[in-house]
Protein backbone atom coordinates (compact mmCIF):
# COMPACT_ATOMS: atom_id res chain seq x y z
CA UNK A 1 0.00 0.00 0.00
CA UNK A 2 2.68 2.37 0.74
CA UNK A 3 3.99 1.90 -2.51
CA UNK A 4 1.10 2.63 -4.35
CA UNK A 5 0.82 5.87 -2.39
CA UNK A 6 4.10 6.81 -3.59
CA UNK A 7 3.00 5.78 -7.42
CA UNK A 8 -0.19 7.98 -6.51
CA UNK A 9 1.81 11.04 -6.31
CA UNK A 10 4.32 9.66 -9.07
CA UNK A 11 0.97 9.61 -11.27
CA UNK A 12 -0.32 13.13 -10.47
CA UNK A 13 2.89 15.01 -11.07
CA UNK A 14 3.11 12.85 -14.35
CA UNK A 15 -0.61 13.84 -15.02
CA UNK A 16 0.33 17.81 -14.11
CA UNK A 17 3.27 17.63 -16.60
CA UNK A 18 0.80 16.22 -19.45
CA UNK A 19 -2.16 17.83 -19.11
CA UNK A 20 -1.34 20.54 -17.21
CA UNK A 21 -3.49 21.52 -13.99
CA UNK A 22 -6.51 19.54 -12.88
CA UNK A 23 -9.74 19.87 -11.48
CA UNK A 24 -8.58 18.31 -7.41
CA UNK A 25 -11.47 15.93 -8.15
CA UNK A 26 -9.97 14.29 -11.12
CA UNK A 27 -6.38 14.38 -8.78
CA UNK A 28 -8.60 11.91 -5.95
CA UNK A 29 -10.20 9.95 -8.17
CA UNK A 30 -6.80 9.58 -10.32
CA UNK A 31 -5.24 8.46 -6.48
CA UNK A 32 -8.02 6.09 -6.50
CA UNK A 33 -7.56 4.14 -9.59
CA UNK A 34 -3.57 4.33 -8.45
CA UNK A 35 -4.22 2.56 -5.81
CA UNK A 36 -6.73 -0.01 -6.31
CA UNK A 37 -5.30 -0.98 -9.15
CA UNK A 38 -1.67 0.19 -9.72
CA UNK A 39 -1.90 1.91 -13.06
CA UNK A 40 1.18 4.30 -14.39
CA UNK A 41 0.42 7.53 -16.04
CA UNK A 42 3.64 7.65 -17.57
CA UNK A 43 3.42 4.39 -19.40
CA UNK A 44 0.14 4.90 -20.75
CA UNK A 45 -2.27 2.82 -18.80
CA UNK A 46 -4.38 6.29 -17.78
CA UNK A 47 -5.67 8.72 -20.51
CA UNK A 48 -7.28 11.96 -19.28
CA UNK A 49 -10.10 13.06 -22.08
CA UNK A 50 -13.26 15.31 -22.20
CA UNK A 51 -12.74 15.82 -18.16
CA UNK A 52 -12.77 11.43 -17.48
CA UNK A 53 -10.40 9.07 -16.89
CA UNK A 54 -9.83 6.39 -19.65
CA UNK A 55 -8.17 2.88 -19.38
CA UNK A 56 -6.15 2.25 -22.25
CA UNK A 57 -5.47 -1.35 -23.84
CA UNK A 58 -1.95 -1.59 -22.47
CA UNK A 59 -3.13 -0.80 -18.87
CA UNK A 60 -6.10 -3.37 -18.77
CA UNK A 61 -3.20 -6.15 -20.02
CA UNK A 62 -0.59 -4.85 -17.26
CA UNK A 63 -3.30 -4.83 -14.69
CA UNK A 64 -4.22 -8.56 -16.35
CA UNK A 65 -0.32 -9.70 -15.72
CA UNK A 66 0.14 -8.47 -12.30
CA UNK A 67 -3.32 -10.20 -10.91
CA UNK A 68 -1.96 -13.41 -12.79
CA UNK A 69 -4.62 -13.65 -15.13
CA UNK A 70 -5.14 -17.44 -16.33
CA UNK A 71 -6.10 -16.57 -20.28
CA UNK A 72 -8.44 -14.60 -22.54
CA UNK A 73 -9.95 -16.73 -25.25
CA UNK A 74 -11.05 -14.37 -28.35
CA UNK A 75 -13.14 -15.26 -31.63
CA UNK A 76 -15.12 -13.27 -33.89
CA UNK A 77 -19.29 -13.49 -33.90
CA UNK A 78 -19.75 -14.19 -37.71
CA UNK A 79 -23.33 -13.83 -37.94
CA UNK A 80 -22.53 -9.71 -36.65
CA UNK A 81 -19.41 -9.75 -39.01
CA UNK A 82 -19.65 -7.86 -42.79
CA UNK A 83 -16.33 -8.26 -44.31
CA UNK A 84 -17.36 -6.51 -47.38
CA UNK A 85 -18.14 -3.41 -45.11
CA UNK A 86 -15.47 -3.46 -42.50
CA UNK A 87 -17.56 -4.15 -39.70
CA UNK A 88 -16.31 -6.76 -37.41
CA UNK A 89 -17.54 -7.95 -33.81
CA UNK A 90 -16.04 -10.26 -31.25
CA UNK A 91 -16.50 -12.15 -28.09
CA UNK A 92 -13.50 -12.01 -25.67
CA UNK A 93 -13.99 -14.17 -22.31
CA UNK A 94 -10.92 -13.74 -19.35
CA UNK A 95 -10.26 -16.76 -17.68
CA UNK A 96 -8.84 -14.59 -13.57
CA UNK A 97 -7.72 -18.40 -12.66
CA UNK A 98 -7.76 -21.80 -13.45
CA UNK A 99 -11.54 -22.48 -12.05
CA UNK A 100 -13.20 -19.27 -13.25
CA UNK A 101 -15.63 -19.74 -15.36
CA UNK A 102 -15.24 -16.42 -17.53
CA UNK A 103 -16.01 -13.06 -17.83
CA UNK A 104 -17.49 -12.03 -21.69
CA UNK A 105 -17.15 -8.77 -23.16
CA UNK A 106 -18.01 -8.21 -26.99
CA UNK A 107 -16.68 -5.59 -29.24
CA UNK A 108 -17.85 -4.09 -32.55
CA UNK A 109 -15.93 -1.74 -35.14
CA UNK A 110 -16.58 -0.32 -38.67
CA UNK A 111 -16.17 3.02 -40.32
CA UNK A 112 -18.93 4.68 -38.56
CA UNK A 113 -17.75 4.28 -35.34
CA UNK A 114 -13.62 4.28 -35.83
CA UNK A 115 -11.57 7.36 -36.03
CA UNK A 116 -10.74 8.33 -39.48
CA UNK A 117 -6.64 7.79 -37.96
CA UNK A 118 -7.33 4.12 -37.95
CA UNK A 119 -9.56 3.46 -40.94
CA UNK A 120 -8.57 -0.43 -42.31
CA UNK A 121 -8.23 -1.46 -39.14
CA UNK A 122 -11.48 -2.32 -37.66
CA UNK A 123 -11.11 -6.06 -37.02
CA UNK A 124 -8.26 -5.24 -35.13
CA UNK A 125 -10.12 -2.44 -33.32
CA UNK A 126 -12.83 -4.72 -32.75
CA UNK A 127 -10.89 -7.44 -30.74
CA UNK A 128 -9.19 -5.15 -28.51
CA UNK A 129 -12.73 -3.64 -27.60
CA UNK A 130 -14.16 -6.98 -26.96
CA UNK A 131 -11.18 -7.81 -25.02
CA UNK A 132 -10.90 -4.58 -23.11
CA UNK A 133 -14.41 -4.82 -22.07
CA UNK A 134 -13.96 -8.21 -20.71
CA UNK A 135 -11.22 -7.37 -18.76
CA UNK A 136 -12.71 -4.47 -17.47
CA UNK A 137 -15.82 -7.04 -16.05
CA UNK A 138 -13.37 -9.18 -14.73
CA UNK A 139 -11.23 -6.81 -12.60
CA UNK A 140 -14.35 -4.68 -12.08
CA UNK A 141 -13.30 -1.54 -13.79
CA UNK A 142 -15.76 1.10 -13.91
CA UNK A 143 -14.06 3.62 -16.56
CA UNK A 144 -14.08 3.20 -20.19
CA UNK A 145 -11.23 2.80 -22.77
CA UNK A 146 -9.90 5.21 -24.73
CA UNK A 147 -10.10 2.49 -27.37
CA UNK A 148 -13.84 1.99 -27.09
CA UNK A 149 -14.37 5.70 -27.86
CA UNK A 150 -16.10 6.20 -31.48
CA UNK A 151 -13.45 8.97 -32.89
CA UNK A 152 -10.42 10.11 -31.38
CA UNK A 153 -10.77 13.18 -33.56
CA UNK A 154 -14.31 14.02 -32.66
CA UNK A 155 -16.95 14.67 -34.62
CA UNK A 156 -16.97 15.99 -38.55
CA UNK A 157 -18.57 19.54 -36.83
CA UNK A 158 -15.72 19.83 -34.37
CA UNK A 159 -13.10 18.78 -36.81
CA UNK A 160 -14.62 22.00 -39.39
CA UNK A 161 -14.12 24.13 -36.61
CA UNK A 162 -10.37 24.47 -36.79
CA UNK A 163 -10.61 26.10 -39.96
CA UNK A 164 -9.36 23.34 -42.50
CA UNK A 165 -11.39 22.56 -45.44
CA UNK A 166 -14.25 19.74 -44.79
CA UNK A 167 -14.13 18.05 -48.38
CA UNK A 168 -12.46 15.21 -48.39
CA UNK A 169 -10.84 15.99 -52.19
CA UNK A 170 -9.60 19.72 -50.89
CA UNK A 171 -6.77 20.14 -53.02
CA UNK A 172 -5.16 22.98 -50.78
CA UNK A 173 -5.07 20.72 -47.33
CA UNK A 174 -4.21 17.74 -49.24
CA UNK A 175 -6.53 15.48 -47.34
CA UNK A 176 -7.12 12.76 -50.02
CA UNK A 177 -9.13 9.88 -49.49
CA UNK A 178 -7.42 6.61 -50.11
CA UNK A 179 -4.10 7.82 -49.81
CA UNK A 180 -3.26 5.89 -46.65
CA UNK A 181 -2.18 8.86 -44.63
CA UNK A 182 -4.05 10.42 -42.03
CA UNK A 183 -5.90 13.72 -42.77
CA UNK A 184 -4.57 16.37 -41.87
CA UNK A 185 -7.51 18.14 -39.35
CA UNK A 186 -7.57 14.71 -37.73
CA UNK A 187 -4.11 14.90 -37.24
CA UNK A 188 -4.76 18.19 -35.65
CA UNK A 189 -7.72 17.57 -34.15
CA UNK A 190 -5.44 14.25 -32.27
CA UNK A 191 -2.93 17.10 -31.12
CA UNK A 192 -5.45 19.41 -29.77
CA UNK A 193 -7.27 16.38 -27.99
CA UNK A 194 -4.45 14.62 -26.48
CA UNK A 195 -3.15 18.51 -24.90
CA UNK A 196 -6.39 19.67 -24.34
CA UNK A 197 -6.31 22.94 -26.23
CA UNK A 198 -8.25 25.47 -27.20
CA UNK A 199 -9.46 25.02 -30.90
CA UNK A 200 -9.90 29.00 -31.50
CA UNK A 201 -6.32 29.63 -30.02
CA UNK A 202 -4.47 26.56 -32.23
CA UNK A 203 -6.17 28.27 -35.60
CA UNK A 204 -5.01 32.05 -34.87
CA UNK A 205 -2.11 30.81 -34.34
CA UNK A 206 -1.69 28.30 -37.23
CA UNK A 207 -2.49 31.20 -39.58
CA UNK A 208 -0.36 33.53 -37.68
CA UNK A 209 2.24 30.53 -38.42
CA UNK A 210 1.38 30.31 -42.09
CA UNK A 211 1.36 33.65 -42.89
CA UNK A 212 -2.30 33.53 -43.78
CA UNK A 213 -5.36 35.49 -43.52
CA UNK A 214 -7.80 32.11 -42.96
CA UNK A 215 -6.28 28.30 -41.92
CA UNK A 216 -8.22 28.03 -45.15
CA UNK A 217 -5.53 28.93 -47.43
CA UNK A 218 -2.88 27.23 -46.40
CA UNK A 219 -1.33 24.97 -48.13
CA UNK A 220 -0.59 21.50 -47.43
CA UNK A 221 3.28 21.72 -46.88
CA UNK A 222 2.34 24.86 -44.52
CA UNK A 223 -0.03 22.98 -42.59
CA UNK A 224 2.21 19.66 -42.13
CA UNK A 225 4.90 21.78 -41.31
CA UNK A 226 2.44 23.82 -38.60
CA UNK A 227 1.55 20.34 -37.25
CA UNK A 228 5.49 19.03 -36.90
CA UNK A 229 5.82 22.25 -34.88
CA UNK A 230 3.10 21.87 -32.71
CA UNK A 231 4.01 18.17 -31.69
CA UNK A 232 7.51 19.41 -31.03
CA UNK A 233 6.17 22.29 -29.01
CA UNK A 234 4.01 19.54 -26.92
CA UNK A 235 7.20 17.57 -26.28
CA UNK A 236 8.66 20.49 -24.55
CA UNK A 237 5.58 20.62 -22.04
CA UNK A 238 2.15 22.02 -22.23
CA UNK A 239 3.08 24.75 -20.22
CA UNK A 240 5.45 26.14 -23.45
CA UNK A 241 2.77 25.04 -25.37
CA UNK A 242 0.42 26.97 -23.50
CA UNK A 243 2.31 29.95 -23.82
CA UNK A 244 3.18 29.75 -27.30
CA UNK A 245 -0.19 29.77 -28.01
CA UNK A 246 -1.80 32.68 -25.52
CA UNK A 247 -2.26 36.04 -27.79
CA UNK A 248 0.05 38.55 -26.16
CA UNK A 249 2.94 35.55 -27.06
CA UNK A 250 3.57 37.72 -29.92
CA UNK A 251 3.73 36.37 -33.69
CA UNK A 252 4.25 32.38 -33.70
CA UNK A 253 7.12 31.57 -34.62
CA UNK A 254 9.09 31.14 -37.89
CA UNK A 255 8.78 28.07 -40.01
CA UNK A 256 12.12 27.04 -40.67
CA UNK A 257 13.87 26.61 -44.05
CA UNK A 258 14.23 23.19 -45.19
CA UNK A 259 17.65 22.32 -45.82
Amino acid sequence: MKNRTALAENNCSAAHERWGDLPARMLDSLRELTEKYGFIVALGDLYYLNDNWYVSHAGLLRLSRRCRCQGIHVAPVRKFCDPTASRWAFRATVYKSQRCKGFAGYGDADPSNVSPLVRGAEMRIAETRAVNRALRKAYGIGLCSVEEIGSLSGPIEARNSIGLKPKEHSKNNGDLPGNGQPLLRDRLCLLIRQHNLDAAQVKRYAAEFCHVQSLRDASRDQIEEFIQHLSNLAAEGRDKLLQELEPQAGNAAQPTEAA
